[in-house]
This record gives structure tokens, C-alpha cells and sequence, in this order.
């Protein structure tokens, strides 16, 4: 069976585990100001990690003031760009990205990646899910993997995402890890995830990978059935939701976001970046941004950081290099 573990077993335990809070707001900000900068645009998820870690840092009292700059284009990559060409001006900036930074680098969207900047810290993250409708028949991983032996071809898995994207990924990763060849699972993208989520309940598809925050609020409707969940143990936000590993199909995976700066990033300015934000997890001005937006907390700093996405490069890669999209 191939083992693919996108994320560190400690880290996502931890970041699973449900946390409380007591520790007070700071009295003097350790950082005066903070620039984010944003590579989407207003209303997406790294629009809202951004300003979500700016609202806890500033309102804890970490920071003295936070400032958002929305700059869109090129995957990402505008932006990635942008930081490097003005590296020298831009000390006080920190962008936000996620797992996407990996995927679009190693398809040359845009030519940089992760170790062209300062890495800061990652944050957050979601884990993915694989749902179904339901009334369906299927209830657990077990159940998807017997119809897929029965009838490959119509059992098709569908995602947000365009082949080769993070839905398509996650669902080959599950799949190979349980022992299937993930170049014969049928993937059917759809624009955006209403449209998955459309395509399922209509029965199009018979089971969709998408993330894990989205499919709870589903699930807690009664319009899907979450029959497996790529973290190390169950998330407390849906306790009944099974872990792939504890149904013998042992794969992780999670989307995580985080901060990264311009290269060149005095030493001092990023140490003090790193702190504020491991201090901000112990305060109940973050906790109400995280519950708020029912994220997971993952931290990893600096070094821990980089052997992290150097990790999901390499597993995503291999994944990426089979499924021909490399």
C-alpha cells in the first residue's frame, strides 16, 4: 500500500486536539504594524486568513495596526512577484498562500516557489473529506472502494477543482493509498464547489472530495454523509466523521495556509513575526476568529515550516508525475 502523509503525524494530532483559552490581551503590541498582502481577491479563503490573523493579532494587542492590499493574478503568482521584485521596500509586509503555492510552482504557473521568500509561519488549516449524498448506499470507505471494484467506471469522484487541482489530488491520493491505481479513478471537475455539490446530489457522481469545513456544515444539514476524513484522528468540529486511517487506508492530507515575506527579511523583523503569531494561538481573540471560521490550528515556524512543504512538494510531485499532469 503507498503511504501518503502530506502532514507531519505530531503537528495534525496536535492541531486536531480542541484548545481553551485564558491568556489576556497584551498591554504594547511587540510589532507596530503589519501590511498583508493578499493574492486573491476580497471574500476568498486567503482574503479571509489574512484578515482573520490580522483581526486576532491587532484586537489581542500583539499588533498595533494591521493594513490589507488585495493583488490578484497569475494563480498567485502577482503577487509571489511582487514581493521579490520589491523585496527591499516591503520589511513590514507579510502574504498570505496555501497549498496551492506548491501545486502552481511545480506546473509553472508562475516560476517561483516557497524558497524564494522568507517563510514565516503556517497557521491554519482544513482537512479534506470524501462525501456523499444521503440517501446513498455507501456509508463508509469501505463501501466506496466495493462499488469501485464493482463498476470503476461509474463510480465517479468529483471535485471543485480542474484535473491535476487539489480535489482531483486528494481523491488519487486516498484511492492509491487503498491500494487502487489512481490513474484509473474517474475524476469529474466541476467550476467551483456548488456545482460538485450539485452534480453529487443529483447523482452524477457518486462521491465528492472537497474540504472538510465545507462538508461539516453539509453534514450537520442532513444533505451529506462524510465517509472519510484525510486527518490523524477525528476533528472535534463532526466527531462521528471516520479518519481514512482508522478505515486501514493510511493517507493525510490537510490544506494548510500561512504567511511568508520577502526574501532578505531582516532577522529580527522575522523573529518578531514568528512570535506574535505563536503567541496569538493563546488568546480568545483568536479563538473567536478560528471558531468563527472553523479552521484547524496548525503552527509551524520557520524551519519546521520549510521541512513541512518540502514534504507535501515531494508527495504532491510523485502524485502529480503519475497521474501525467507533470
Amino acid at each position: 500500500m503507498t503511504n501518503f502523509k502530506f502532514t507531519r503525524r505530531a503537528v495534525v494530532a496536535a492541531a486536531a486536539a480542541a484548545m481553551t483559552f485564558s491568556t489576556p490581551s497584551f498591554a504594547d503590541p511587540a510589532v507596530d504594524s503589519i501590511h498583508f498582502i493578499i493574492p486573491g481577491g476580497a471574500g476568498g479563503g486567503w482574503d479571509g486568513t489574512a484578515r482573520g490573523t490580522g483581526e486576532a493579532l491587532t484586537g489581542a494587542g500583539l499588533v498595533g495596526t494591521a493594513s490589507y492590499e488585495n493583488m490578484s493574478g497569475g494563480g498567485g503568482g502577482k503577487a509571489i512577484g511582487y514581493l521579490i521584485e520589491n523585496a527591499d521596500s516591503l520589511h513590514g509586509a507579510m502574504m498570505v498562500n496555501s497549498t496551492p503555492i506548491v501545486i502552481r510552482s511545480l506546473t509553472g504557473v508562475f516560476p517561483h516557489n516557497f524558497r524564494d521568500l522568507t517563510l514565516v509561519s503556517g497557521t491554519i488549516g482544513d482537512y479534506a473529506a470524501l462525501v456523499v449524498d444521503k440517501d446513498s448506499p455507501i456509508n463508509s470507505m469501505a463501501d466506496l472502494i466495493a462499488a469501485y471494484d464493482a463498476d470503476a467506471s461509474g463510480t465517479a469522484i468529483g471535485g471543485g477543482s480542474v484535473p491535476g487541482g487539489m480535489d482531483h489530488l486528494v481523491a488519487a491520493m486516498v484511492m492509491e493509498a487503498a491500494g487502487k491505481d489512481a490513474l484509473n479513478v474517474k475524476y469529474i471537475p466541476y467550476d467551483a464547489g456548488g456545482k460538485a455539490m450539485a452534480a453529487l446530489l443529483s447523482g452524477e457522481i457518486k462521491a465528492l472530495s472537497t474540504g472538510f469545513s465545507e462538508a461539516v456544515g453539509l453534514a450537520e444539514a442532513g444533505e451529506v454523509k462524510i465517509i472519510g476524513v484525510t486527518s490523524d484522528e477525528r476533528v472535534a468540529a463532526f466527531g462521528d466523521a471516520q479518519t481514512m486511517v482508522e478505515q486501514g487506508i493510511d493517507t493525510t492530507f490537510v490544506n494548510w495556509r500561512g504567511f511568508f515575506a520577502a526574501p532578505g527579511l531582516p532577522a529580527d523583523t522575522l523573529a518578531a513575526y514568528q512570535d506574535v503569531i505563536a503567541k496569538m494561538y493563546a488568546t480568545p481573540e483568536w479563538e473567536a476568529v478560528r471558531a468563527r471560521n472553523g479552521w484547524v490550528n496548525i503552527h509551524n515556524s520557520g524551519d519546521d515550516f520549510n521541512t513541512f512543504l518540502e514534504a507535501q512538494e515531494k508527495v504532491i510531485g510523485d502524485l502529480m508525475r503519475k497521474l501525467g499532469f507533470l
